[in-house]
């Protein structure tokens, strides 16, 4: 008999670490919803960002983009500038046990204001803070909210442990404890 997906996840994240600090219901009074889902997790932004900015006329390599393309901000919300995007990073802290994969979808409160939020796949054993990326795709800014619901992470459980985790591959973005840039190591 399969165990629900909530009640795996929940088990997951107080006996194994998988999801630090774990709320175990839906929180949504006031604010953006974050917490356990039925099938899925919804993480929180925290209140550090990097905006990009780059100068005029720059042609981006994203095998190199130079740090000073993005200005430090640190607040309560921050707003996206028109057309543009910033990364920021969850307060969760991530732990994916090595037979399982996720994915992870933003919320539709965003989407509905034409924010688009971009993250990779957290492969078998990847642990750290997640880095994402908040597009704006209007021509006007958008705010979005520290310490509230910005994306859904949905876990897929394989019937066996991979052969090569990104733990055993020594992933470059391994242990992730702040926004991170691209990498090409």
């Amino acid at each position: 008999m399969a165990i629900k997906a909530d009640r795996w996840i929940r088990e997951m994240a107080e006996t194994h670490g998988m999801i630090e600090p774990f709320s175990g219901s839906q929180v949504a009074e006031g604010m953006i919803s974050y917490g356990l889902s039925s099938y899925g997790y919804d993480l929180r932004l925290a209140d550090e960002f990097k905006i990009f900015s780059p100068p005029p006329g720059a042609v981006l390599n994203p095998k190199a983009i130079p740090s000073s393309y993005y200005q430090e901000y640190r607040g309560p919300y921050c707003d996206i500038p028109a057309n543009g995007y910033v990364l920021g990073r969850s307060v969760e802290y991530l732990r994916v046990p090595r037979d399982v994969l996720t994915l992870c979808v933003g919320k539709s409160t965003y989407a509905r204001t034409g924010v688009l939020v971009n993250v990779t796949p957290f492969e078998p054993e990847w642990e750290g803070f997640v880095t994402v990326s908040i597009a704006n795709t209007t021509p006007v800014p958008v705010r979005i909210f520290a310490n509230e619901g910005l994306c859904q992470v949905l876990f897929f459980q394989s019937d066996e442990p991979c052969e090569v985790s990104y733990k055993d591959r020594k992933g470059k973005y391994q242990m992730q404890k702040k926004i991170e840039f691209g990498r090409t190591i």
